[in-house]
């Protein structure tokens, strides 16, 4: 019997993962009054809001949410953010996606940001997945995962079941 899909993390996992992450990312920022929580695209700017709801809950700082509008699939072409560039200018600022898979739809996301001076740039990934094509690295992840460059991993972070599958 072949297995054609693998729950790698459940919601209470996944639930778990979100707040340690956002743990992290307090402790990162710790003088900061206000952090830049940049989701790139659906999932990664749910998993954005998720991360927001918890340091909310847990530190003073104010997490402020940006949507990061890209095509996935030809990165290179023009991103869109809902900040304004003097909204995010000076400021620690966090890029959020559910899977780093080769690094591409990241690390274009970071030339996107690099183009105005940040206080401080960190990433965070949900699943980090070990098939690297750019030298980029999430600063703060859920789960690392070696897979094979055939398998794909699928995230759902809406309803009240979340769940990460090895597909």
């Amino acid at each position: 019997m072949t297995v054609k899909s693998n729950v790698i993390l459940n919601h209470n996992e996944i639930t778990h993962k979100i707040r340690r992450i956002a743990f992290q990312i307090y402790e990162s920022n710790v003088d900061e009054k206000e952090v830049i929580l940049a989701g790139i695209g659906t999932n990664g700017y749910i998993f954005a809001e998720k991360l927001r709801t918890v340091l909310q809950k847990i530190s003073d700082i104010s997490p402020v949410l940006c949507k990061v509008t890209m095509d996935k699939k030809q990165p290179w072409l023009e991103i869109s953010t809902s900040l304004k560039p003097e909204d995010y200018k000076n400021k620690s600022l966090v890029l959020v996606d559910d899977v780093l898979n080769s690094g591409t739809t990241l690390i274009y996301g970071v030339k996107h940001f690099l183009n105005v001076p940040l206080k401080q740039f960190k990433t965070a990934v949900l699943v980090n997945r070990n098939h690297k094509k750019y030298p980029i690295k999430a600063d703060f992840k859920g789960i690392s995962l070696s897979t094979s460059l055939k398998e794909h991993v699928q995230v759902s972070l809406e309803g009240k079941n979340y769940e990460a599958i090895l597909e």
